[in-house]
């Protein structure tokens, strides 16, 4: 700080009474800014002193309180008459951050703008800094990077180099929370502990429907937390999401389950099991099913989340894991019950 050049300085200071993760916490300083009557001319010679210290962009436009007027490109800098006020070749009105925004609500809203560099105004319109569009990009690049770790409970600043204890503190209680949640699944497992006994063939295709069940899941999961985190999925868009996921999940299901069930029928008659086809069959409905939910929960688990106020992708992948487990065992082994 004290090697940076006096307006990096204070702007860094005035930054820090803002959140850390806020567009005010990342400003850069406003320097190329003039009043709407200075002329090109004027404006080009303070620009030469400014480009000395700083990578400028945009000329800004301000009024006499600071207030953001607009904004001039260098390449109408350099088209104009020297003679030309600011105010002539200015863009009026232009889109601008606001300093408490959280950086993921400025992603959303710059995603189709690509501008290199945002003004940064407080409520009343008043220029207090720029940011500029390639932290935003980077920060957006580290938000999509986390939420693989988010999505198993990992923390978020968890680094390679972060403290083993501290690491452990935060991954620990959600394991434990995982293990309990298992603990429903193995109970699925004891429930119909006679009909496995009775027909071993389905112990062996157990792994098959839960990881096939679970993969759909995921696959909706990490569709979904991208496009929250993106600002695809709008407020009122949920069923739509949630219904196009169920689909594909009953498609997906219902091809797999056709594999799996000549998988299955193979398998027992090989093993010459009098029930071969009934088992071909279960297989194949057990997979339609599971996909079904999977694709289900896969997601409604972040929107319920995102609803409830907590981070979508805070775990949501233990979540989902246990109830593709539960209800994959279920109707798996139900169905063997009821059906043979």
């Amino acid at each position: 700080m004290a090697a940076a050049p006096p307006e990096t300085r204070n702007q860094w200071i005035r930054n820090e009474s803002y959140p850390e993760h806020s567009i005010g916490h990342m400003m850069e300083p406003a320097l190329a800014a003039f009043q709407p009557e200075t002329t090109i001319d004027d404006a080009t010679r303070e620009l030469r002193h400014f480009v000395k210290t700083a990578f400028i962009t945009y000329v800004l436009v301000i009024d006499k309180n600071e207030r953001l007027l607009g904004v001039v490109a260098m390449r109408e800098m350099l088209l104009a008459r020297h003679d030309q006020r600011l105010e002539e070749v200015m863009i009026p009105n232009p889109f601008f951050l606001t300093p408490e925004m959280p950086i993921v609500d400025a992603m959303k809203a710059t995603m189709l703008r690509h501008f290199p560099v945002y003004p940064v105004c407080d409520r009343s319109g008043k220029l207090i800094g720029l940011i500029r569009g390639q932290m935003l990009f980077e920060a957006e690049t580290v938000e999509l990077s986390l939420q693989a770790g988010s999505m198993v409970g990992v923390e978020k600043e968890e680094r390679l180099t972060t403290p083993w204890l501290r690491s452990f503190r935060h991954r620990h209680p959600w394991l434990q929370g995982n293990l309990l949640l298992g603990f429903l699944a193995a109970a699925v497992v004891g429930y119909f502990e006679e009909t496995i006994d009775h027909l071993v063939a389905l112990a062996v295709f157990l792994p098959v429907l839960i990881g096939q069940s679970v993969n759909t899941g995921c696959q909706t999961l990490a569709v979904a937390l991208r496009g929250m985190t993106l600002g695809e999925l709008k407020a009122g868009g949920e069923l739509g999401v949630v219904t196009k996921e169920t689909l594909l999940g009953l498609l997906n299901g219902a091809l797999t389950g056709v594999i799996a069930a000549i998988g299955m029928y193979a398998f027992a008659s090989m093993q010459q099991s009098p029930v071969a086809f009934k088992l071909g069959v279960v297989v194949f409905f057990a997979m339609t099913i599971s996909c079904l939910i999977s694709g289900i929960f896969g997601a409604s688990v972040p929107i319920f989340l995102r609803k409830i106020g907590t981070d979508p992708a805070n775990a949501s992948s233990i979540i989902l894991t246990t109830i593709t487990d539960v209800s994959t065992l279920g109707v798996f082994l139900g169905l063997a019950s009821w059906l043979i």
